[in-house]
């Protein structure tokens, strides 16, 4: 099997659409084929990442510790972008798994080496 390299772009909140979700479906779909695939994450989309969601008001499951179990499916490469973390007052240290902040420059030429992009 040829593997490909795939970059999910996440750009929405986490809650209030299904795009969160269906970006985290097809990150899982694409390890378990054993894909080269790395996630991005840019604007409102930092907030995926945050630490400490409440969301038991909504009703709606975090996603805190979902983040979490990709390492156990070689889904290692995540990146945010420095302006979109600045822009909401976030830093790395409010996010709840390791990431590499990066240039939302530097993460258009990470894109451009894809074999596959999708945006959400």
């Amino acid at each position: 099997m040829t593997t490909k390299k795939f970059m999910m772009v996440n750009r929405k909140a986490p809650y209030g659409t299904i795009y969160a979700w269906e970006a985290l479906e097809v990150v899982l779909i694409a390890a378990a084929f054993e894909q080269d695939v790395s996630l991005a994450f840019l604007d409102d989309g930092v907030y995926q990442l945050k630490k400490g969601q409440q969301t038991k008001g909504i009703e709606i499951k975090g996603f805190e510790k979902t983040w979490g179990a990709l390492e156990d499916y070689d889904v290692t490469q995540l990146y945010v972008a420095r302006e979109s973390l600045e822009e909401r007052g976030l830093s790395a240290e409010d996010l709840t798994v390791p990431v590499e902040v990066l240039s939302r420059a530097d993460i258009g030429k990470l894109m451009e080496e894809q074999d596959v992009l999708l945006s959400f």
